[in-house]
């Protein structure tokens, strides 16, 4: 991986990740308009265009103009994303203590006994 792709993963704000969500999950080139539908926010379509602008220069997304509608394409794909954000957050704020992460999640009530099982069966197949 290269060092432009790592700083462009530590800058990704939060609502621009709501956005590479969707064009994740859509597994295709989308338009602004298929982003709208599935958008849990009350944003405008300025807002939007703006947001999928910083996108392509960021080049997290491609834009190609197809007669009236622009189509995103994704171009980082959700894989390495997450494994180089996951990264970053062991890092910056567990000091690379994978047991320091599990144990804030578990004492914060984000994981179960159930979700520790399973993790220790992942532990002990690796």
């Amino acid at each position: 991986r290269t060092v432009d792709f790592m700083t462009k993963v530590k800058k990704i704000p939060e609502a621009e990740l709501e956005i590479m969500l969707i064009a994740w999950e859509a597994e295709e080139a989308i338009t602004s308009e298929y982003i709208m539908e599935r958008l849990h926010k009350d944003w405008t379509k300025p807002t939007l265009l703006k947001l999928l602008t910083r996108l392509c220069e960021r080049e997290f997304l491609r834009c190609d103009k197809e007669g009236r509608h622009n189509l995103y394409t994704v171009l980082v794909p959700r894989e390495d994303y997450v494994q180089e954000a996951s990264g970053t957050l062991l890092q910056k704020l567990h000091h690379n203590s994978l047991t320091s992460l599990v144990a804030s999640l578990y004492d914060g009530q984000k994981v179960s006994k159930a979700d520790l099982e399973e993790l220790k069966r992942f532990i002990e197949e690796a």
